[in-house]
């Protein structure tokens, strides 16, 4: 499968990156561009020889079986616009990351109806094929959304959704990564303060939130369950749990997903 990908940003970097580092992937069947380059493609080319590089949006999509859209939302019909009439739209899938841009608008950039048109949400947790990503497409038969599917499914855990519940799951995945990190960052903070160096205190708390995720996974439990088996009667951790929620913990969590899913 030969992929496009228009943008060599974040986004566009990271999921290029993802794949080349798929052992099961062919590299060279992947061309990223970027026509106004400030060092990216150089720095994709200096880590994997075998990508293509361009700065022509036409050429980076020729003769390929899925383009990549991963440039600002704004820019997508500004940077669609004179393509729209260079892609085979009977055999080419089009793959938007732009967060906000519908199928709708996606499909109004095509000459012909239905085109495959797919609305796609990863978190940049993708360069490390660890990315929690969303798809929901129109126009598409069966068989490509297995290939889009399965392209996605390289680069970490995929979750085929309606389209309305893009903006909710957005929030949890792609937002949520942001405020993974805050937590990561408030708790090792709170580490220094109790006497522990600061990358000592980092270390702690990412292992310690990996096994709490590997916990979850194995058991299915809801975690309230899990938090049960640590939470004895008088003791320190719910003295903890209860100062938090004395602060507000879970309804800043909320009212933060609440207010990034408007």
């Amino acid at each position: 499968m030969k992929i496009g990908i228009i943008g060599a940003g974040n986004m566009g970097g990271a999921i290029a990156r993802g794949l080349a580092a798929d052992p099961g992937f062919c590299t060279a069947d992947i061309t990223v561009c970027s026509p106004n380059n400030h060092g990216e493609l150089d720095a994709l080319k200096a880590d994997y020889a075998d990508i293509n590089v361009s700065t022509d949006n036409a050429q980076a999509i020729a003769d390929t079986d899925v383009i990549i859209v991963a440039v600002k939302p704004w820019l997508v019909y500004d940077v669609m616009d004179p393509l729209s009439g260079k892609i085979k739209w009977e055999k080419q899938m089009l793959v938007s990351v732009a967060a906000g841009i519908s199928l709708s608008e996606l499909e109004d950039l095509s000459l012909c109806t239905p085109p495959a048109v797919f609305r796609v949400m990863p978190n940049t947790a993708i360069s490390q094929r660890k990315s929690m990503t969303f798809i929901c497409s129109h126009g598409a038969s069966e068989e490509q959304v297995k290939a889009v599917s399965g392209l996605f499914e390289r680069l970490g855990a995929v979750m085929l959704i309606e389209e309305q519940q893009m903006n909710a799951c957005m929030a949890l995945a792609s937002c949520g990564i942001a405020y993974a990190m805050r937590y990561v960052r408030a708790a090792s903070e709170g580490g220094v303060e109790l006497g522990v160096k600061a990358d000592v205190a980092k270390e702690i708390v990412l292992h310690t939130l990996e096994g709490a995720v590997a916990l979850l996974q194995a058991s299915g439990n809801h975690p309230e369950a899990e938090i049960d088996k640590v939470t004895t009667p008088g003791g320190l951790t719910i003295k903890g749990l209860n100062a938090m929620e004395a602060h507000g913990f879970t309804t800043s969590v909320i009212e933060g997903l609440k207010a990034s899913a408007k």
